[in-house]
């Protein structure tokens, strides 16, 4: 393993639980007033951190198989099926199959990360995953030098989920990443949330979780990885390619072509605290800007 990530957030910085979860109306109240540039520090972002709960994180939520109204997957994830779970790896590795995931994960030791979470909503919050680095997954099956990407696809089981049985989008959700991407460290395969195991809601048993990107880059219930040598296709990329591209970087210098990108609320601060600015990167800009050496960051949103 090259080199660890260190963690620059502390539990005082979460999103407490019931923030999380009441976030239905803070978001009514934020369409209300309109969605707001600068970037700020680093430093200056985590000082203005306002904690999250887990009820918050727990309740509202976009996972479409499940509806789309946010406090749907809430309501309607409980039947989802997690166990047994089993994920394909296949494409260009050295060890393909279909493991399980006590054996995806064998001899990996979970850890907590707090992280940013950037919604391309413009809301925000601080969310304490615990999971295992993609990249130590990757290295357990083998990824053969050709690889360019890393492809994701998420469970479609249509008895229990309303949104897949009214076809509100196409299923199954699928997402991408570029090699050095998945390889990051800040890259991970989260397995729960403050230290327990990861509702249904929020993508049980495991989910991606690439805290540079908008929130919806983060596949939810993975059930395939796939490695390839061509760009894979990203669900909301194909629904939408002018509004929703492959990369979908936190970038509040290119905003959503129907509102701004430049400021974000953070939710926990109450309906009428003063809106943030969002940080290019969502404040990892000195971790990840050197994957992107040379793109015109204007150019993909």
């Amino acid at each position: 393993m090259a080199y660890r990530w260190k963690n620059d957030l502390t539990r005082a910085d979460v999103t407490p639980k019931a923030a999380y979860l009441n976030r239905r109306q803070i978001m009514a109240g934020a369409m209300g007033l309109g969605v707001a540039g600068a970037t700020g520090g680093v430093a200056q972002a985590q000082a203005e951190l306002e904690p999250n709960s887990f009820e918050d994180i727990t309740s509202y939520n976009n996972f479409y198989e499940f509806g789309t109204g946010k406090e749907d997957p809430a309501r309607n994830a409980g039947a989802l099926v997690t166990e047994p779970w089993s994920i394909k790896v296949d494409g260009m590795v050295d060890n393909p199959g279909d493991y399980t995931l006590a054996d995806l994960l064998d001899g990996l030791t979970a850890e907590e990360r707090i992280y940013r979470f950037r919604c391309v909503e413009a809301w925000s919050m601080v969310v304490p995953w615990n999971g295992v680095e993609l990249a130590d997954v990757l290295a357990k099956v083998g990824v053969q030098s050709q690889a360019k990407y890393v492809a994701f696809e998420t469970t479609v089981q249509p008895d229990v989920m309303i949104g897949v049985q009214r076809r509100v989008i196409p299923f199954p959700y699928v997402e991408g990443l570029r090699l050095d991407e998945a390889m990051h460290p800040l890259t991970l395969l989260a397995t729960g949330i403050y230290g327990e195991p990861m509702p249904n809601q929020n993508g049980a048993p495991i989910r991606l979780v690439v805290p540079w990107k908008y929130g919806f880059k983060s596949i939810k219930s993975i059930v395939r990885i796939t490695l390839t040598d061509e760009e894979p296709p990203a669900s909301w990329n194909i629904i939408n390619p002018r509004e929703y591209g492959f990369y979908s970087n936190v970038n509040p210098n290119v905003d959503h072509p129907r509102w701004s990108q430049a400021t974000e609320r953070q939710i926990g601060g109450g309906l009428f605290a003063s809106r943030k600015d969002t940080l290019m990167f969502n404040g990892y800009e000195a971790e990840v800007a050197s994957l992107y050496e040379g793109m015109d960051l204007n150019e993909f949103y």
